[in-house]
């Protein structure tokens, strides 16, 4: 019995990525209108599945103990709660008044 892994499950998720990467820029090109959220959704969708085939595979967190994966799932949970709290902080603020005092000040210095 070999010691090496077989390199056919490798090449089976690179063939699944370039798939994906095809399929994404056949989706950029499709004319979504007024549902240009549709478009983000699918996007974000298939970028989402190639990060798990990226991640399952070849930074080997298939047979990897359970451990790293709790911490990898902390990690993302983690930058999710970030994500939240910045979108949060961004939409509670209202529209910030632009400041006249520099146009201005630059004008009656002239």
């Amino acid at each position: 019995m070999s010691t090496t892994a077989s390199r056919r499950p490798y090449f089976l998720v690179f063939a699944a990525l370039m798939g994906l990467l095809v399929l994404t820029v056949a989706v950029s090109f499709i004319p979504y209108g007024r549902l240009a959220w549709l478009g983000i959704l699918i996007a974000l969708t298939i970028a989402a599945v190639k990060a798990v085939l990226v991640a399952l595979w070849f930074m080997h967190l298939k047979g990897s103990p359970r451990l790293v994966r709790i911490f990898v799932v902390s990690g993302i949970l983690w930058l999710l709660i970030l994500f939240h709290l910045t979108l949060v902080d961004y939409l509670t603020r209202g529209s910030l008044p632009v400041s006249r005092g520099w146009v201005e000040r630059t004008v009656r210095d002239r």
